[in-house]
């Protein structure tokens, strides 16, 4: 599974800079000031250059890779339990696990944000209608990953109890 959601992260974030790199240079350009930001509404309450759209892909390849080199160390893992010989080994599998969802959501997340602030820069007002979907994609996205984490701190509290197979 880990293998399929590295493959998903990596999409996600060849998408990012594909979605990036034919907003900035492709044939349909964007306006001089895009939105940047928007309320709770969908309504653009923040105003930048293009050129800003070129931090939201460095940011994502610089989780990208952080994460990818800290999951090659699992002894800095940082568990809600106690690490004992007879849990050691099922921790790790579920922090590696936990750690390829979050990665494989944050990418995707980045990209859905890139793809709708392009979307809205191209619209004449900037903005959202409440059923565009941008407010309900991104909470979904959030509360996903935020899903995603409380269960797996559940499943590692749980393995705290296993006993070991004899």
């Amino acid at each position: 599974m880990r293998k399929i959601l590295e493959t998903i992260s990596l999409v996600a974030l060849i998408a990012l800079a594909f979605l990036t790199r034919s907003a900035l240079r492709g044939p349909h350009r964007l306006p001089d000031k895009i939105p940047t930001h928007f309320d709770m509404t969908g309504h653009a309450n923040g105003w930048d250059s293009p050129a800003s759209l070129l931090l939201l892909p460095i940011v994502a390849l610089g989780i990208y890779l952080l994460i990818t080199v800290l999951s090659r160390f699992p002894a800095l893992f940082n568990f809600p339990v106690e690490v004992t010989d007879q849990n050691r080994a099922r921790l790790q599998a579920l922090a590696w696990n936990m750690i390829a969802w979050i990665k494989a959501e944050m990418l995707c997340l980045f990209a859905w944000i890139q793809w709708m602030t392009i979307q809205a820069a191209r619209m004449p007002d900037g903005g959202f209608s409440p059923a565009s979907g941008f407010m309900v994609g991104t909470f979904g996205l959030v509360a996903l990953l935020l899903f995603t984490i409380a269960w797996f701190i559940v499943a590692m509290l749980r393995a705290k109890q296993a006993q070991p197979l004899a």
